[in-house]
């Protein structure tokens, strides 16, 4: 069955027609479409992978848009299943509750929660704590955990909701969310309606700076409908009557950003980071439409030096599987054209994901001791961001004369 996808004609930031198409990636089924067994016969139809220019806020986005649902309800990626996420989640947690004096009996809203690993730490903190987020199994796991969690997509009516039975909140989070959602303009005002006068919303996505600096073109699929740069976000918000106050490069993922915002005359000073980075995203004429040709050329340099690689390796007879089944993975694959003659298998330590195959190329996915009982000669780590980790855990197949093969920001062997 094709995804449910429509195709909307202007700015999902700012409104405008004045969009341009950049360039195109392979296109591929949903990222996190992993199939069973059973399934395998079943189609698996590829949607467009456009990348929109928009001439007038110079936000970054797709517009052709999966119906959330197909996406979302059946997800499977558990956050908690990382340990270096889980800390970050700590770290994170606890740097909020000190800079904004978060205090027992506070509420705190996370939006797109998962299995509630980010909202654990602030009930420890003796938080009033509520999760949202649409993938129902996950959100029982997290009702289970003693994470209050509603099954749900985040709105206007969620959010009237919320407010109806925990009144406005002190803090609004949104973790690799923000750049999931079509209607932002929505998602925007009902955030806005409920903190508090001195209330805070704050968000993690992919930074568009590390994504061009980076050559980190797998962060582009149907899930991320917009690669945010601040210059956008700050008119955006504004637009809202919102005030982007602070934004911070952290290096989750590759490389994303931290933006903080309040309701426009709020209490929180601006502490300059928003103009700094501006600055820096004008130096990187990433409000240029010629700068996303040269990303396009970038990206075709990358997949010379990997699959060049990679076909020399299997013409000696080298055997190749992969490391981590990330949603970015699925465009790498396709765009690269790295499909099952390539990769035996792909081992991931999710537990969910573990005895289900790859979207649309159906390579399988294993648990991390195929690595010790089938000896692969090299793998290539498709959760690349996770390399020094996944180096450290498996040292041993590294001594027994494995081979790890890095694909981004650059192509390395270990």
């Amino acid at each position: 069955m094709t995804p449910a996808c429509n195709h909307r004609s202007n700015c999902r930031l700012c409104g405008s027609a004045s969009l341009t198409k950049v360039f195109s990636l392979t296109p591929t089924p949903p990222a996190n479409a992993f199939v069973s067994k059973e399934n395998l016969d079943t189609p698996q139809p590829s949607s467009p992978l456009k990348l929109y220019f928009c001439e007038t806020c110079f936000h970054l986005q797709l517009l052709d848009v999966i119906d959330p649902n197909d996406l979302f309800r059946s997800y499977i990626y558990v956050s908690s299943t990382s340990p270096n996420f889980v800390k970050h989640f700590k770290d994170y947690a606890n740097t909020l509750i000190r800079r904004f004096r978060l205090k027992a009996g506070d509420t705190t809203i996370d939006i797109g929660s998962n299995d509630g690993v980010f909202l654990k730490f602030f009930q420890k903190k003796k938080l009033n704590v509520l999760g949202i987020d649409p993938a129902q199994s996950i959100a029982n796991k997290a009702n289970n955990n003693g994470i209050e969690t509603w099954p749900e997509f985040f709105d206007q009516n969620c959010a009237d909701r919320i407010i109806k039975q925990k009144g406005l909140v002190s803090l609004v989070t949104a973790n690799n969310v923000f750049a999931h959602i079509d209607d932002l303009s929505e998602i925007a005002t009902s955030i806005r309606s409920l903190l508090k006068p001195d209330g805070v919303f704050v968000f993690e996505v992919s930074y568009l700076v590390d994504i061009y600096e980076k050559t980190l073109f797998d962060t582009i699929y149907h899930e991320h409908l917009s690669y945010h740069s601040v210059q956008p976000l700050a008119m955006f918000f504004k637009s809202k009557n919102m005030e982007l106050f602070s934004a911070e490069r952290i290096p989750t993922h590759g490389g994303s950003l931290r933006g903080m915002v309040q309701i426009a005359g709020g209490p929180h000073k601006s502490d300059g980071s928003v103009e700094s980075l501006i600055t820096h995203e004008k130096k990187l004429s990433l409000d240029k439409l010629k700068t996303w040709d040269r990303f396009s050329e970038k990206i075709n340099n990358r997949r010379n030096i990997l699959v060049d690689l990679l076909s020399r390796l299997k013409k000696e007879g080298k055997t190749i599987a992969g490391y981590g089944a990330p949603a970015k993975a699925t465009t790498l694959m396709y765009h690269f054209n790295i499909g099952p003659d390539i990769i035996d298998f792909i081992v991931d330590d999710a537990p969910l994901k573990q005895g289900l195959y790859s979207p649309g190329l159906h390579i399988p996915i294993l648990s991390s001791p195929a690595l010790y009982i089938k000896k692969p000669d090299y793998v290539v780590l498709l959760a690349w961001n996770y390399a020094q980790q996944i180096k450290d855990d498996h040292q041993t197949y590294l001594n027994d004369g494995g081979h790890f093969i890095q694909p981004l920001p650059d192509v390395r062997v270990y």
